[in-house]
């Protein structure tokens, strides 16, 4: 049975799993001109719905049903190399481009009561977390290296860092005491909802990298989450966020629930553009099995310099 969201956008009956309704969002979404950016040369324009709320699964079914080309569609729908090359010379608008209620939820009741029990279950299907684990391995810090300090935040039971990785400092951040307990991986952790204070009570200048996996759909208050992030980590450090095409939508924010993968690419890059302090963001697909398992996707970047 369908159900509809406050911005009217009809959602399907989600994948059940042991922690709850697990929705699929869809890959792509119509262009709408807002970013505008050059890729290969041509002027083409890139939307990220950033305060408009439009269903792109409405426009999709009715493209469906209008007896359109669903294939070449998909085929558009996959394209690698346009997620690589998102943020090649984007013209950012000068203001924040999004909007109060962007930031709103269908289920606006308190994150505690939600994340109160533990759900000891991976939120993304095997090969994405082979694949973001890869990733990690080539970017991470050397494991045992001296004086490197890791946070994990939204963390939970397992960080899908690299088997054995080690420092002498990974702090995970996260909703859960119990999950956070059985994360081998951390050395310390924190029990804080960023949604209420997305302060990070840390020191400036403490972490060499911060990861976030697909966590970054639920903050309420990203700006502010990722000006942070520019203040805790050390200069030339790196900020990594990984997320799929899944979500507890009734938790997520709706500018998100509304648009697909390529405009989620471009809202992570635009939290990182506004916060300030942060060099360009870069984007990369690393879907293991487009079209047949799950996705996933990273948009990172490093502290600036100086």
């Amino acid at each position: 049975m369908a159900a509809a969201n406050r911005l009217g956008i009809e959602l399907g009956q989600g994948s059940l799993c042991l922690c709850g309704f697990h929705r699929r969002l869809p890959t792509a979404s119509p262009s709408l001109p807002l970013f505008k950016n050059r890729i290969s040369g041509s002027n083409s324009f890139r939307r990220a719905i950033l305060g408009i709320g439009i269903s792109f699964l409405s426009q999709f079914n009715s493209m469906l049903g209008s007896g359109s080309n669903s294939r070449s569609f998909f085929a558009f729908a996959r394209q690698t190399s346009a997620i690589d090359k998102v943020f090649e010379n984007v013209e950012w608008p000068e203001e924040f481009p999004f909007k109060v209620e962007d930031f709103q939820r269908f289920d606006e009741t308190p994150d505690t009561s939600f994340y109160e029990y533990p759900r000891f279950v991976t939120h993304i299907d095997d090969p994405a977390i082979a694949a973001l684990t890869k990733f990690y391995s080539k970017v991470f810090p050397t494991s045992n290296s001296s004086g490197i300090a890791l946070l994990d935040m939204c963390s939970s039971w397992v960080s899908h860092y690299p088997k054995g990785y080690k420092q002498d400092r990974i702090v995970g951040m996260g909703m859960n005491e119990e999950e956070l307990n059985r994360n081998p991986v951390l050395t310390e952790y924190i029990v804080q909802d960023l949604n209420v204070d997305p302060r990070l009570p840390f020191d400036d200048n403490t972490f060499d990298v911060i990861t976030n996996v697909v966590s970054v759909d639920y903050l309420n208050k990203p700006l502010e989450v990722f000006k942070e992030m520019s203040r805790v980590l050390k200069p030339g450090g790196q900020a990594i966020i990984s997320f799929s095409n899944r979500c507890f939508w009734t938790k997520a924010i709706s500018i998100w629930t509304s648009t697909g993968d390529m405009e989620h690419v471009m809202i992570v890059g635009a939290y990182f553009h506004y916060a300030g302090g942060f060099e360009p963001p870069r984007a990369v697909d690393l879907s293991p099995n487009p079209g047949r398992t799950d996705p996933m996707y990273i948009v990172f970047s490093r502290k600036l310099a100086t």
